[in-house]
């Protein structure tokens, strides 16, 4: 004979009740949210199809003649700090436009990488930081370089392999960085290794008694790497202030976002490590500084990470080998009226009226001069002597001192010796 099932009783919170006892008299309900601040939230769907000759294409379905949304204005930013910002966007593009001649007249050793679209995230992200703050960029923030010091000519330079680039010809793409002066952590190319790092920097300022933000980028597709979890969950669980940017640029390469994550929207993986997820419309400067802000303030606090994720497109391809033909036109169309800079710009002439068409006009001209210069020295500039290519290789005797930053660690004094319970095993 069969046996009857009871019916499951359960508190008010889903928690079962044990035994018959009452339920606690304080509930332990966990929620979460994840704020999404954008002004617009496109429809847009692409998908595979194959052709009769075996070719693959991809389609893009949707709203794609939706009206721009206006940038939301500031929390924080001063109108002299907008127009700074939009200075930076200014010579982010116009640099990179640079660098694309160069390329095109056998200049450049190597390939470039550009961050056309992004502009607003690489630059306003930065601007957020305090000077004693790390980061550390990818290939397409090169705007953040310029915010924090660097010369347009320092990544001019580098892409030449020339002898007064930061790494003395030494390197033909982004892999520089400044330790000593500016907090910046040089890229790496193996995706997501860049989180571990960052949270390491920011664990040794805790060790020397300081509470930094430690900011860094990754990718759509590179999130995917096993590295940027294991990176996130360290930072979660020692409570370190990483602001990490995941820049949702909807391709990872030639692969849509449709193929590369199941979840809605990455920031939904900061539930996963308790720490706090925001999205941000990332062609809107305005959304991507008051983000990061928020975020720099929380690592100051010591209140631990923050994920995220900006929302935008790479308007290129993955590096300047790449056409990118494999995107629907009418997806590059779409995000072509999002242009992060041509938004900007109508916000502060038109909108805000802070900037009249005269005195943008000026701006946009001594930016371009300031470009043009930049681009001279970098062509000037030697190649390195043959021979210098075997120095730096190794560190040499004196070739730099590197010592604790804002103080020395404090190292709890012990007998140094260990108790029997505590000697290591040895199993045979």
């Amino acid at each position: 004979m069969a046996i009857k099932k009871k019916n499951s009783k359960h508190s008010p919170n889903g928690s079962r009740r044990h035994n018959g006892a009452s339920p606690a008299t304080t509930i332990d309900l966990r929620t979460y949210s994840i704020p999404d601040l954008r002004l617009e939230h496109p429809d847009l769907s692409v998908r595979q199809s194959t052709e009769k000759d075996g070719h693959v294409r991809y389609e893009v379905t949707g709203n794609l003649d939706a009206p721009v949304p206006p940038i939301r204005d500031s929390k924080y930013l001063s109108k002299q700090q907008c127009i700074e910002i939009y200075r930076y966007m200014l010579l982010n593009r116009k640099m990179e436009v640079a660098l694309e001649n160069l390329y095109k007249q056998g200049k450049v050793v190597g390939g470039v990488y550009f961050g056309l679209g992004q502009e607003a995230c690489s630059c306003a992200s930065a601007y957020a930081l305090d000077k004693d703050d790390w980061f550390a960029p990818m290939i397409r923030n090169q705007g953040s370089l310029l915010v924090r010091g660097f010369a347009a000519r320092d990544t001019m330079m580098q892409y030449m392999a020339k002898a007064d680039s930061p790494t003395r010809g030494r390197d033909g793409t982004s892999h520089f960085g400044d330790i000593e002066k500016r907090n910046m952590v040089s890229p790496i190319s193996m995706l997501g290794d860049l989180i571990p790092v960052l949270s390491g920097v920011a664990l040794g300022a805790r060790l020397q008694g300081r509470n930094v933000a430690v900011m860094t980028y990754i990718g759509d597709g590179g999130q995917s790497t096993g590295v940027t979890y294991e990176g996130i969950n360290f930072a979660a669980v020692q409570n370190l202030g990483l602001v990490l940017f995941i820049e949702s640029n909807l391709w990872a390469y030639s692969t849509p976002s449709e193929m590369q994550y199941r979840c809605k929207d990455l920031a939904e993986r900061a539930i996963g490590y308790g720490i706090p997820g925001v999205i941000v419309d990332g062609t809107d400067a305005c959304q991507v500084y008051d983000a990061a802000r928020e975020a720099v303030e929380r690592a100051h606090a010591g209140e631990g990470p923050t994920l995220i994720e900006a929302k935008m497109m790479r308007m290129k391809g993955h590096a300047i080998h790449d056409a990118a033909s494999y995107v629907p036109k009418p997806m590059f169309d779409f995000w072509k009226k999002r242009d992060p800079i041509a938004r900007f710009d109508n916000y502060l002439v038109k909108e805000k009226k802070w900037l009249s068409s005269k005195e943008n006009a000026e701006l946009i001209s001594e930016v371009e001069r300031i470009i043009e210069a930049e681009r001279e020295i970098a062509i000037n500039s030697p190649m390195p002597e043959p021979e210098s290519a075997e120095g730096g290789v190794y560190c040499e005797d004196g070739c730099h001192d590197i010592k604790p930053k804002y103080g020395t660690p404090k190292v709890k004094k012990g007998t140094g010796g260990y108790k029997e319970t505590e000697a290591a095993v040895h199993l045979k």
